[in-house]
């Protein structure tokens, strides 16, 4: 198949690193609801600053989050509800959540451009029902294995 020698060709829905490895991560949850809009994610206002994510990041979800970015600590996840990333095609959304330590973001399920700019951008993504899933909460996601594990009871994540 064209493309496969060099690491080129489309790798679908395969969220890990080309060559293999695996994603597992655990860390505290960050809980946000239904239609979380790239637009709250990373405001218009501060895509002056694209150059400089580090700057960027300091504003993530101000608008629905204010402590948002005090809270955050590395290898946390945010767990969403449906339609996460809807909105316009902001490629810097994921990158800001990446920028502020999120190890993953799990939703059920994406709107479809975040999912791709996501995937693109190195932030890992996992669909799954998160009904019962709260703020705070303490999560495993093992992508390789398929599965998020929250308060003893495993998920099956696509």
């Amino acid at each position: 198949m064209a493309g496969d020698r060099d690491g080129s060709r489309d790798r679908g829905r395969d969220r890990r690193p080309a060559g293999g490895g695996c994603l597992r991560a655990s860390g505290r949850v960050h809980r946000f609801g239904d239609d979380v809009n790239t637009d709250v994610i990373i405001a218009a206002q501060h895509k002056a600053s694209a150059l400089d994510i580090a700057t960027m990041a300091r504003h993530t979800f101000e608008d629905i989050d204010p402590d948002f970015v005090d809270r955050v600590r590395p290898g946390d996840l945010v767990v969403a509800g449906r339609n996460f990333g809807c909105g316009s095609s902001r490629e810097t959304a994921p990158r800001v959540l990446s920028a502020c330590g999120v190890a993953a973001v799990v939703a059920q399920p994406f709107a479809r451009i975040f999912f791709r700019n996501a995937i693109n951008s190195g932030l890992p993504v996992a669909e799954c029902d998160t009904t019962g899933i709260a703020a705070g909460d303490e999560l495993v996601l093992d992508l390789d294995a398929g599965y998020l594990e929250a308060a003893g009871t495993r998920r099956r994540v696509d």
